[in-house]
């Protein structure tokens, strides 16, 4: 349940990634309809099942989770990613709203807990203070590798000296292999946490992105720094010849 408003909201400062573990459609549609429409990427699940294998595999800011799901509850679910050492951001949603059960949200892992119905202005107000506390001053906001350099904030990139002009996808995509450098980093990871796809588009879109990132970070380096390892997928890395 959301108490509507009518308040407008200016665009996202810092887009985030939202996964909404949520039963109830049409509030789930809602929700996630109301983050995009300020820039945030949202994701849903529809039960706890579903709602914890995809926060185990995704890489989100924040899971914005129900209590009363199918398959598994929202507190089960959040103490199995806890356990895991999953610390992302979770902010409980529920009709339950008493301060027992508030207590008992937190105490499973819970970060925020916010009772039905909730007006959306509350909800986004709350998700974007734990989005910043979990990105905080532990959260790299330059990436290197080599010579390579990223800067998250101003969106600049340069090696050595020499500054790269990148399309948004391009720095999307250059920013996700950083993150992971070292790593091999799959097709379908690139699908879904740079282009936001849960399903294979059957194109090239991922190796013309790839052709023309390298030639851009690459061409006319001694040392290339990001290469295709064959059958697996594509890593940044310093030291490969």
């Amino acid at each position: 349940m959301v108490m509507n408003t009518d308040i407008i909201f200016p665009p996202a400062e810092s887009k985030m990634r939202l996964l909404i573990i949520e039963d109830d459609r049409e509030s789930a549609d809602y929700l996630a309809k109301a983050f995009r429409e300020v820039g945030h990427v949202a994701e849903l699940a529809a039960d706890g099942e579903e709602g914890l294998s995809l926060a185990e595999s995704g890489d989100y800011d924040v899971l914005v989770v129900d209590r009363m799901l199918p398959k598994r509850d929202g507190l089960s679910l959040i103490g199995a990613l806890r356990d895991k050492g999953n610390r992302t951001p979770v902010l409980i949603l529920s009709a339950l709203g008493q301060v027992d059960d508030r207590i008992k949200g937190l105490r499973a892992g819970g970060d925020d807990y916010l009772p039905k119905p909730y007006a959306f202005a509350e909800l986004l107000a709350r998700v974007e203070v734990l989005s910043r506390r979990h990105g905080g001053p532990g959260e790299d906001t330059v990436y290197r590798v080599g010579d390579l350099e990223l800067d998250r904030l101003s969106h600049g990139v340069t090696r050595g000296k020499t500054e790269i002009t990148l399309q948004p996808r391009e720095f999307r995509l250059l920013e996700y292999l950083m993150k992971h450098a070292g790593q091999v980093v799959t097709r379908t990871m690139l699908l879904e946490n740079v282009w936001d796809y849960h399903f294979d588009p059957q194109t090239n879109v991922i190796d013309v992105h790839i052709s023309r990132l390298r030639s851009k970070i690459d061409k006319g380096q001694e040392r290339p720094l990001l290469h295709t390892i064959r059958g697996a997928g594509y890593m940044i890395r310093d030291g490969i010849r």
